[in-house]
């Protein structure tokens, strides 16, 4: 058997050739992730009598290009977690990182961890599409945050207390926000208080139904008081105060246009899995909320039990003992995806919000409470619950597929 290790970086790879006992078929070489050179490795790879295993890190987006051609060769390659490799690496006395050691370590794992290698099968495309777009999905909603957030500096310099005032008012169209569409119109308290109330009323109520929102003559009232009264600390007169403020606007109109269009795109993804309609009829989980979840946890086959599911999700809490010590406050592991955590968290969120009586979840949820437990604390063991009714669910509904992977579950 050998042994291939394989340091991946950006655009080029370590690889390294052992046999059991430290025997080298050949020393640390470096290679390019060009077509070329990974075809003569593959054609090495190749010319090797005896089974051969290649062994490589997870390294983000660095190591997809090499193992996606060493799959389309039909070669074993097994992906390594990093923290396991970490751990690995530690046990040894000198404590050196090089390219080179870093290839001869990865061999000489795939050496000690032969029987234990798994294989790497890959998502189905449905699957995988699936994922990339929830990744950016999550990227786009950090942006948002930051937008958002500056976008409320701003009008905390222009119109201070707007945002109290307006937070919580909704329109029709989900995409639309009443605070945004609000600065765009009027951007700072000057443009208000300079009309009369009377004329600023009459404004206000003709924008707010052109915009689709409630056409609230009180609400006008108000906002003219505080306009009034409110002290500005960025001038009116200047082009770059309402510069700012519409390009702040103008940014966050785009993104949230982004990921409406993102979302559409894997709502139409996932509605086709055989799964969407046992996951969407799940409380808590709505249009907006099944395709992320479905996106995190991709095919349920990966799992061979729930625990399996939970400790991806980062959510088991390992226990905690040694000689007569037994701790009795353990904490969640958050080795999984911070992702799934995230969404299954706000899935908590929600089912506590609507509070589902017929719920199992929330009924565990509520359970915990009464225990005396912290509500995050609550909604987590309530995750952990969601999660395995989720795994069996899932997998049921496989099991009852007929051969056509397309048809729905019942």
């Amino acid at each position: 058997m050998i042994s291939v290790g394989m340091d991946i970086s950006k655009g080029k790879s370590m690889v390294c050739m052992l046999r059991p006992y430290g025997e080298i078929v050949r020393s640390p070489y470096e290679i390019t992730h060009s077509e070329k050179s990974m075809d003569a490795f593959i054609e090495q790879i190749g010319q090797l009598e005896d089974e051969v295993r290649i062994v490589m890190e997870a390294t983000g987006i660095y190591h997809l290009p090499v193992l996606t051609r060493l799959k389309e060769a039909g070669l074993f390659v097994s992906v390594i977690n990093p923290l396991t490799m970490k751990k690995y690496a530690s046990l040894a006395l000198r404590k050196g990182k090089t390219d080179k050691i870093d290839a001869v370590r990865i061999a000489n794992y795939g050496i000690d961890n032969w029987f234990r290698l798994t294989d790497f099968s890959a998502r189905s495309e449905n699957y995988e599409e699936l994922r990339q777009l929830g990744r950016q999905y999550a990227c786009y909603i950090e942006i948002k945050i930051s937008c958002k957030q500056n976008l409320l500096y701003l009008l905390e310099r222009t119109m201070p207390g707007i945002q109290q005032l307006l937070r919580g008012d909704r329109a029709r169209e989900v995409d639309r926000d009443k605070l945004s569409d609000f600065a765009e119109q009027y951007w700072h308290y000057d443009n208000i208080r300079k009309r009369s109330e009377s004329c600023f009323i009459s404004s206000y109520c003709k924008w707010a139904k052109k915009k689709g929102y409630h056409a609230s003559e009180s609400k006008a009232k108000t906002i003219y008081a505080l306009a009034c009264n409110g002290i500005p600390t960025l001038p009116s007169n200047t082009p770059s105060t309402k510069m700012l403020v519409l390009e702040a606007v103008r940014v966050l109109r785009s993104i949230n246009n982004t990921l409406h269009t993102i979302l559409i795109q894997m709502q139409a993804l996932a509605s086709v899995l055989p799964e969407y309609s046992v996951v969407r009829s799940m409380d808590g989980v709505g249009d907006v909320l099944a395709p992320r979840l479905i996106a995190e946890i991709g095919d349920i086959s990966r799992f061979h039990n729930a625990s399996a599911l939970i400790a991806f999700a980062g959510i088991d809490a390992p226990p905690f003992q040694s000689g007569s010590f037994v701790s009795t406050q353990r904490k969640i592991s958050k080795r999984g995806s911070s992702l799934l955590r995230k969404t299954g968290y706000e899935i908590m969120q929600c089912i506590r919000r609507i509070k589902p009586e017929t719920s199992n979840v929330f009924q565990f949820m509520l359970k915990k409470e009464a225990e005396g437990k912290p509500k995050k604390v609550a909604k987590i063991a309530a995750l952990n619950k969601f999660l395995r009714i989720y795994f069996a669910r899932v997998r049921d509904c496989y099991a009852l597929l007929p051969s056509s992977p397309s048809v729905g579950c019942p």
